[in-house]
């Protein structure tokens, strides 16, 4: 089966990431729903439960495109690359060690895991901080 062209592609990614980035703000409104707004703010319930479920169906999706076929890049673009991308990254990232494990680098994989972690915290601090001597 043929790659679709940029545009196509452009088009699966883009309608899965607006799919999945509203799955994930629906799941924000579920926690304020059932436990409140002020007990919701307390801890990012929404953000663990997007990451877990996200690298979940991430396991679930790519063992069975693996065990039953591609069913085309189209449906990994629209799936995984748009509506668990938009849904989050984090599932991506979960994905990315565990197939550098899997390969046998371990190594490589917790270096991918610290530097993601500490570069990607660091830079959250960063941008604040310049925003904040701007403001």
């Amino acid at each position: 089966m043929p790659h679709p062209s940029f545009i196509v592609a452009s088009l699966y990614v883009a309608f899965g990431g607006g799919f999945g980035a509203w799955l994930r703000f629906l799941v924000g409104r579920a926690w304020v729903a059932a436990i409140g707004p002020v007990r919701a703010s307390d801890f990012p319930w929404g953000t663990l439960t997007v990451n877990v479920l996200g690298s979940l169906f991430m396991g679930l999706l790519v063992g069975w495109l693996a065990r039953f076929g591609s069913h085309g890049e189209g449906t990994r673009l629209f799936l995984a690359v748009g509506v668990l991308g938009g849904f989050t990254t984090f599932s991506s990232f979960s994905l990315d060690i565990v197939s550098l494990a899997e390969r046998g680098q371990l190594g490589l994989a917790a270096f991918y895991t610290g530097i993601s972690l500490i570069a990607g915290v660091m830079s959250l601090f960063l941008g604040l901080s310049i925003m904040r001597h701007v403001a």
